[in-house]
């Protein structure tokens, strides 16, 4: 049995990186960049004015002076308008820094007429002013390979003139679920004794889809070795990344580690030293990546969080570290004391007050407990037989997108 950050490294370097795709900016957000850039164009592009006010010359900027107006040059094309001595020129925030000017005065320190200012302060040179390149040279480093496009980003890239950018999309997804006893859920469907409604598919879905996964498939298969390996071979036909939630375990009837071996599922591992999900499976088949989770949504759910992320941020470029889980690590005070006398790694949920930083346990911790699970916002990772105190700190991580 793998610890976790074993089971993480392995996957990672299992995974293979995506293809890289050109996509227009619009559809890059949360993507990793694919190429490193620089910058073709210094920010700002040429000196310009922070202010509305008036460009004069520093030397002549006294509090009590007057000067004398010439002009006006708005945001937009540059008049080509000029500072001579004695003289100032109306500008606007934006708006390019006439010549022979080296400071602007804000409209507010001038008590101004059609024809003059009179300064109430003294300036400076400089004085509210962006200067070329002052924020980003030509040159400079804009962006690494692997680093996440965030609006920012996208922005930083837009005022180079670039529409489009090199990513590694996200991989086309199948979810497999399994077991006799699932139902769709539906208008006037009814349980019979011993079924339940099938939720793992509607959150897996729902999961890949909130991690940047645009292309999710869904199969389900009942317990019967035969028809669980066609629809397994289905599903890889068609996707990157196949997720199968059930069937995985030691059951007389979990069937799915022993079909995936039968189909040349290789390379991979099978159990992981972490409650809950233990009987996680991983495997690759032909450069196709393969995810067993348990069939208990909460432990579905938590092996998603731990492990198929690192994996989709691997195939993505995204470079992930093996040690920790893919998601945003978060500084919290547990509010009541959490005991974990078990022998694995107990990652327990709730919820976490970004004003406080408080962390609380919500529901049953418990590998079947959906009510808790959709209440919680954070996992907390407890050692093996360790327990946190009331008050005491440590790491969180969010289990929304990062």
């Amino acid at each position: 049995m793998l610890e976790e950050t074993e089971a993480r490294r392995r996957l990672i370097e299992a995974t293979p990186l995506g293809t890289v795709s050109e996509v227009p900016l619009a559809e890059a957000l949360g993507a990793a960049s694919a190429a490193m850039l620089r910058a073709v164009i210094p920010v700002p592009a040429f000196d310009n004015c922070q202010m509305d006010g008036y460009a004069v010359r520093s030397a002549e900027a006294i509090a009590g002076g007057v000067l004398r107006l010439v002009g006006e040059q708005p945001a937009g094309l540059d008049l080509g308008t000029v500072v001579e001595p004695g003289t100032a020129i109306r500008v606007f925030t934006g708006a390019p820094l006439p010549r022979g000017a080296d400071a602007v005065v804000m409209q507010e320190d001038v008590d101004a007429s059609a024809a003059e200012i009179r300064l109430r302060e003294t300036s400076e040179a400089d004085e509210f002013v962006r200067r070329r390149g002052a924020d980003l040279c030509e040159g400079q480093l804009v962006l690494r390979e692997g680093d996440r496009l965030t609006p920012g980003r996208l922005a930083l890239l837009a005022s180079q003139g670039w529409d489009r950018v090199l990513i590694r999309p996200a991989p086309c997804t199948a979810v497999v679920t399994t077991g006799d006893e699932l139902v769709d859920p539906g208008p006037g469907v009814r349980l019979l004794p011993g079924q339940i409604f099938n939720s793992n598919r509607a959150m897996l879905r729902a999961g890949l889809q909130a991690f940047g996964v645009a292309s999710v498939q869904t199969f389900h298969a009942p317990d019967d070795p035969v028809r669980l390996r066609a629809t397994l071979e289905e599903a890889l036909h068609s996707a990157d990344f196949c997720l199968v939630a059930g069937g995985v375990s030691v059951g007389e009837k979990d069937y799915v580690k022993a079909v995936l071996d039968d189909l040349g599922v290789s390379g991979g591992f099978w159990k992981v030293r972490v409650k809950p999900g233990k009987p996680f499976f991983f495997g690759t088949l032909e450069g196709k990546v393969i995810f067993g989770l348990p069939g208990n949504p909460v432990s579905s759910w938590v092996t998603f969080l731990l492990f198929v992320l690192s994996a989709l941020q691997r195939y993505s470029g995204l470079n992930p570290d093996p040690g920790v889980p893919g998601l945003t690590p978060v500084r919290i005070r547990v509010e009541d004391e959490i005991r974990n006398q078990g022998d694995r790694p107990h990652y327990v949920r709730g919820t976490w007050n970004p004003l406080t930083g408080t962390f609380r346990m919500v529901g049953l911790q418990q590998s079947h407990a959906l009510y808790g699970l959709s209440r919680a916002d954070c996992l907390v990772r407890v050692g093996a037989e360790e327990s946190l105190e009331a008050g005491a700190e440590t790491t969180g991580y969010l289990m929304g997108p990062i």
